[in-house]
């Protein structure tokens, strides 16, 4: 017969969805190529200009009309994976980014801060980092001149960044197209709720947030890939997930 202490041993050794937190991949290069082998298997379109990409070697097949590939024109041959809340934003929480850590000295001796230094140093960050939730293809010239803006509204009358995509950037802002405020929306969301106190946004931009959120609703893509993210990385976005429960689309 097997004794109730050892069932109790072997339950607490199921990955569990207690946390919203990532506390499963540390590694920012393991969590894009678990995205691109094991969520984006069947779904290979970026998130801001919807362009298709070939998963095999992360080119670009085919643009939206328009679209301007001449800036930044090396890094928008490719996909690369964009943190829709900024790793700077939220590395700069850390006093290794900041300040360096005793951990943090290179081969020469020299003592060394910012990413690197978080990535070596502290695992918390790293979770962050690697938050799949996070994490989505972008072709690279458009991840690149995003950079770390904060999302905003911006006025009509500003010209698209790009051309055929309506990823529009300006006073150190940037505004995403139509179809993808609502994921933004809820992946910054889900972001602050998972990671307070370290990570928060300000009133201004939750209220935009929320208003994204409110107004674009789930799509059957989000809600399909927020469950394949729950399966491997064993956390949960409860944003989205009740969301998709609530539109008919969380998959059984």
């Amino acid at each position: 017969m097997i004794s109730k202490v050892l069932i109790i041993g072997l339950i607490s050794l199921l990955p569990t969805l207690a946390t919203a937190q990532n506390t499963t991949i540390t590694s920012f290069a393991k969590a894009k190529k678990i995205l691109l082998k094991d969520i984006y298997t069947d779904y290979h379109k970026t998130i801001y200009c919807n362009a298709v990409y070939n998963p095999k070697d992360k080119s670009i097949i085919s643009y939206p009309d328009g679209f301007d590939d001449t800036i930044l024109s090396t890094r928008a041959k490719r996909i690369e994976y964009e943190h829709i809340v900024p790793a700077q934003n939220f590395g700069r929480t850390f006093k290794e980014w900041r300040e360096g850590s005793p951990l943090c000295i290179n081969n020469k001796g020299e003592s060394y801060k910012g990413r690197k230094c978080a990535e070596k140093a502290s695992i918390l960050y790293n979770f962050m980092q690697s938050d799949m939730y996070n994490l989505y293809p972008a072709i690279g010239s458009v991840n690149g001149l995003r950079s770390n803006l904060a999302y905003t509204e911006l006025p009509e009358n500003i010209p698209n960044a790009f051309g055929g995509c309506a990823f529009k950037i300006a006073d150190k802002r940037a505004e995403p197209p139509e179809e993808v405020k609502g994921i933004v929306a809820r992946a910054t969301l889900y972001f602050e709720e998972a990671y307070k106190p370290r990570f928060k946004i300000n009133d201004r931009q939750r209220k935009i947030m929320q208003k994204w959120h409110a107004d674009h609703p789930v799509t059957e893509w989000e809600c399909i890939r927020t469950y394949r993210i729950e399966n491997i990385q064993f956390s949960e976005n409860k944003i989205v997930k009740d969301a998709c429960i609530s539109a008919g689309l969380w998959p059984n």
